[in-house]
């Protein structure tokens, strides 16, 4: 078991003035609204509004076109990318009912009426044999469903999650989202305690989709170099975890999700790499794209996914052991990169 959930949790000092108190309150004068009518009816409500966000912050709108341009400009027509490009800012602000309403509406009881579950069959053996599980997602539908979904069948859960900026804010979601026993793990002090969850046998559920910088690795996202967080292989390799790559996808503009597996990465496939941590972190990549690619829509295109560019190495690339026997890359300015 995971235990106390708030051992897990590492708060550190966020804005707590009179403007995060007033947008705090806004937000849950909102919700309390909102949870008055079906969810159904809500979105709806969060789709109009997305015509909205247009208007305001039109940057969005901009980068959504250039990055689905970008990708899959080759294969449609400007017309369907700008239909795209409409759709996934109506997904954004579905979410953000979803992440609200979701936890209260969906439970062990209500669960097939709402989700329809996609190869789930070999992750349900691999949790009977008592071992942690890696589960990797990306900002893509309903992305927190999947974990939610996991706890309300019974399973220990921890999701690593970055804090808002607002401390008020994020107690709420942080409440809301531990409903029905999904527990939280901050992503700052995260290294601290991943380790322990998934040799206790529990599930550690990561996004995997996160620009890392320019120290991250660089593997290919829709043809092009995404910089990527070392970290879930490295973890993965250490405590021998598979990594499950799973999603939550809309099945239309109402309150029905599928929630599925996309691809398992078993330790034997990685042991027979020459370069174990480029090869899972390339697959779980690959993987990712291969969800998005089935309904691009549903996807975050606004995130600015190829925002860091590889840089370049002079020289011989050297490598160095860390304090934990972790390979670390040296790069040309002496910095260890993470």
């Amino acid at each position: 078991m995971i235990g106390d959930p708030r051992k897990h949790t590492v708060w550190y000092k966020q804005p707590t003035g009179p403007f995060a108190v007033a947008i705090y309150l806004v937000v849950r004068a909102v919700f309390a609204v909102m949870e008055v009518f079906p969810i159904n009816w809500n979105l709806q409500t969060a789709r109009l509004l997305s015509k909205g966000w247009r208007l305001i912050m039109p940057k969005h709108y901009r980068r959504t076109v250039e990055h689905l341009t970008m990708t899959l400009g080759h294969q449609l027509p400007p017309e369907e990318i700008e239909r795209m490009a409409n759709a996934c800012l109506e997904s954004v602000t579905m979410f953000a009912v979803e992440a609200i309403c979701l936890p209260r509406v969906v439970n062990a009881l209500t669960l097939s009426r709402y989700v329809h579950l996609v190869n789930f069959d070999d992750l349900i053996r691999l949790t009977i044999t008592g071992r942690g599980l890696i589960l990797v997602t990306c900002h893509y539908g309903a992305f927190e469903l999947p974990g939610h979904v996991l706890a309300c069948l019974g399973f220990d859960v921890c999701a690593v999650m970055r804090p808002m900026d607002n401390l008020y804010l994020n107690r709420f979601l942080v409440a809301n989202r531990r409903t029905h026993g999904l527990t939280l793990l901050e992503k700052k002090g995260a290294s601290e305690r991943a380790e322990d969850i998934l040799r206790d046998g529990s599930m550690l559920a990561f996004i995997g989709d996160q620009d890392a910088g320019r120290k991250g690795m660089f593997v290919e996202f829709f043809g092009r170099p995404a910089s990527t967080y070392r970290s879930i292989g490295l973890l993965a390799m250490r405590t021998r975890s598979p990594i499950v790559i799973g999603y939550g996808r809309r099945m239309g503009q109402i309150a029905k999700y599928e929630v599925g597996v996309e691809r398992i990465i078993y330790p034997e496939e990685w042991d027979a790499q020459a370069d174990p941590l480029r090869w899972i972190t390339q697959t779980y990549t690959s993987a990712i794209e291969a969800v998005v690619r089935r309904e691009p829509e549903q996807y975050l295109w606004i995130h600015r996914r190829w925002k860091s560019t590889p840089r370049r190495k002079s020289g011989v690339e050297m490598a160095v052991k860390g304090p934990r026997g972790d390979e670390l890359e040296i790069d040309v300015a002496g910095e260890i990169a993470p």
